[in-house]
């Protein structure tokens, strides 16, 4: 763990920050916090320029991405954080950058920032807390309300997963072993790649697996069918994803054969074979029967 004795931006370092406001992280909140700023410096660059950038960051924690953001130049920065032992050091950072940081106190999941956002591009920049990242990502492609709308309101998304979860994220129907529908979901509406591995010594307290930052950017124009559709093919194969797509996809429709052929697929494949294009085509073809 590299500690920093003076900080590059002026603060106080995050390991003063931390012990001056008692703030211990607890597990029941999923909290991992990253003291090298060289880390959290690393992690912001990621997402590019920041210049004229609104970021919105999940679980600051401390503030040490947060202020890596800032530092970066990024124009504002909205910080939402459901801890309110952290909001005074996150209220600190606010003090250093007057106008910059928007500390909002509540459960990002089911936020919606866009009503903070104003003008300008917008961007995701998060060390996610590990109990709800993967919620939080499907939320943001729009699966949990099924949003049709797309672009997003995000231009493009830095996130840390357990390493697990981001090679799901990134597999595709050559990957079998990590190829479901996270996979599916996240190939369908944008490009993602995995950036850099993060290791558990990295962390306080060290988590027991590895992590990865993910970059997702969002397709322009995704092919064509609606996200409930989708949903409900991807889960009824990868339900049963050792089945051929002839029994597993009863879970969806009562004649698979027939979406199948609709679909073009063949009835003997199985769902780690199949890739996105594959279940827009099945979702399509779902959508069209009577």
């Amino acid at each position: 763990m590299t500690t920093e004795s003076v900080s590059a931006d002026g603060l106080p370092p995050l390991r003063e920050v931390v012990r001056r406001h008692g703030l211990e992280p607890k597990k029941a909140l999923g909290q991992n916090f990253l003291f090298d700023l060289n880390l959290t410096g690393r992690i912001a660059r990621g997402a590019g320029s920041l210049d004229g950038v609104t970021v919105v960051e999940v679980g600051p924690g401390p503030g040490g991405l947060t202020r890596a953001l800032l530092a970066a130049g990024a124009r504002r920065v909205i910080a939402i954080e459901r801890d309110p032992r952290a909001l005074p050091a996150l209220a600190e950072i606010a003090a250093h950058y007057p106008g910059r940081l928007d500390v909002v106190e509540t459960d990002a999941l089911g936020f919606d920032p866009r009503p903070l956002i104003g003008d300008g591009p917008a961007r995701i920049v998060a060390n996610l807390p590990y109990n709800v990242a993967t919620p939080l990502l499907t939320g943001w492609l729009g699966a949990d309300h099924h949003d049709e709308a797309w672009p997003p309101w995000w231009d493009s998304a830095v996130l840390m997963f357990q390493r697990e979860v981001a090679e799901r994220i990134v597999a595709d129907e050559g990957d079998r072993a990590n190829y479901g529908r996270l996979g599916v979901l996240c190939g369908w509406r944008t490009q993602a790649t995995i950036l850099f591995d993060v290791a558990p010594s990295a962390f306080v307290p060290p988590p027991k697996v590895t992590s990865s930052v993910v970059h997702l950017r969002p397709r322009s124009e995704p092919m064509p069918c609606r996200i409930a559709d989708l949903e409900r093919v991807t889960r009824a194969a990868f339900g049963q994803r050792r089945k051929m797509l002839r029994q597993s996809l009863k879970g969806a429709t009562a004649d698979p054969a027939a979406l199948l052929a609709a679909a073009g697929l063949p009835e003997t494949a199985r769902a780690e074979e199949i890739p996105v294009e594959g279940f827009v085509a099945l979702a399509r073809a779902l959508a069209e029967r009577p």
